[in-house]
């Protein structure tokens, strides 16, 4: 019987397997749907499809600069351990080196991984295997049209692999090497405190308004009348931009500096103009709703 597009679309979408897995079961079965679906639990490589509606929030963020462009990609699991295997490293360190240029990790998952398969189906397949979630969450891309990345991984468990990853663009004339420490302690920085943007024209406007919105509650609970109320919320917002503009906050490794004084410094120091132009920061599970789980109730349940 003739396997159409359409019938292996089908057994992908039910089982979660990959779409040449799903090709040939549909051959082995005859164009037989559910003895395809028999054919591959039975091949352990429909498992993934029961995982997916599990929490995974731990993982790896993986970095990679090459020459004047950078990508940083966020791939989830279920546990830590999963994290330290090998296979897993692997596959995320693949990944990373394939994220350039895509636009988002739908455009990632779709692109060829090797031997025909997608990166999508290299993923299915490791959750049969591993036996956990797993999900390639989100891909951004970084480049400067002269200049230097300086990338930067927190709690980094291998060579471009961890829990927070950060990438700082400059753009200058300068040689990599002259900007190394400073790009460094600047990604570190940037690690530490989060900045929402570049600088305060940068700021989402929803945040601003919320901040505003905040001022204007805590005012108004304060008794304070509506002319310092206005004042209070101008003033309060000026001080939320600052705070939340990386070029603007003070800088850890120095808090009598802001940022754009240690950038400044460092155009002086190497007699050539540096521009911080802009940054990516990724940390493992933000955003995620982890589920609050009690390990020895569930050892105690697995007992049973």
């Amino acid at each position: 019987m003739a396997i159409s597009a359409s019938m292996v679309k089908e057994l992908r979408e039910k089982t979660g397997a990959g779409m040449l897995d799903c090709k040939k079961a549909l051959e082995e079965s005859n164009g037989d749907f559910e003895a395809a679906v028999d054919w591959l639990r039975k091949k352990g490589l429909s498992a993934a499809a029961k995982k997916s509606d599990r929490v995974a929030a731990e993982g790896l963020i993986a970095v990679d600069v090459q020459g004047n462009t950078a990508v940083v990609i966020e791939v989830n699991a279920e546990t830590d351990f999963v994290a330290r295997n090998d296979t897993f490293q692997d596959f995320v360190r693949t990944v990373v080196k394939k994220a350039h240029g895509k636009a988002d990790a739908e455009a990632l998952k779709a692109s060829e991984y090797e031997g025909g398969k997608t990166v999508q189906d290299v993923l299915t397949n490791l959750i049969a295997t591993i036996g956990e979630n797993m999900n390639l969450r989100r891909v951004a891309n970084i480049s400067v049209s002269k200049g230097h990345i300086i990338s930067y991984v927190h709690n980094q468990i291998v060579s471009g692999l961890g829990k927070i990853g950060v990438m700082v663009a400059f753009e200058t004339d300068a040689d990599a090497s002259k900007l190394t420490a400073v790009g460094e302690g600047i990604a570190m920085h940037i690690a530490a405190m989060n900045p929402a943007a570049l600088n305060p024209e940068g700021v989402d406007k929803a945040l601003v308004e919320r901040e505003a919105n905040f001022l204007r509650e805590k005012a108004i609970a304060a008794g304070r009348p509506e002319n310092i109320i206005e004042k209070m919320i101008e003033s309060g917002v000026k001080t939320y931009l600052s705070e939340a503009s990386l070029l603007e906050q003070a800088y850890v490794l120095d808090n009598k500096k802001k940022v754009i004084d240690v950038v400044n410094e460092l155009s002086k120091e190497i007699g050539t103009p540096v521009k911080l132009t802009g940054f990516l920061r990724f940390e493992l599970g933000e955003g995620i709703e982890k589920q609050a789980t009690d390990f020895a109730a569930e050892v105690a349940a697995m007992s049973k």
